[in-house]
């Protein structure tokens, strides 16, 4: 960038932010409206309590933005339990039960 431009874009920044307080620095203090102490003794009390709502909703909003996008995980599910014949076949497959043992129960248990 020429120097000259970023002298013009500089000069153009400082108009442009100093001259609302310029126009702000005229205006009466009655045209500001009403401030905090004259809201009838409200304004001490409402300030600290809208800073704690708002801070207590941004919380909350992080969380479920948390939550939402997987980054911490719930509890995770146990793995499903044995049916009777998983065991079974388990035992026939030790060699704990033999073939003829292993087809009665399997027909005992229906299947």
């Amino acid at each position: 960038m020429p120097k000259t431009l970023g002298a013009i874009i500089a000069a153009a920044n400082a108009v442009f932010v100093l001259t609302p307080s310029a126009a702000w620095a005229q205006v009466s203090p009655d045209r500001y409206g009403p401030h905090m102490m004259w809201w009838g003794g409200y304004g001490m009390f409402l300030g600290p309590l809208f800073m704690i709502v708002g801070l207590a909703v941004a919380i909350a909003l992080a969380l479920i933005l948390v939550r939402w996008s997987g980054g911490v995980q719930g509890p995770t599910a146990s793995p499903p339990t044995k049916t009777a014949l998983d065991i079974l076949k388990e035992r026939f497959a030790r060699g704990e039960i033999d073939k003829a043992e292993f087809e009665e129960r399997r027909g005992i248990l229906g299947e």
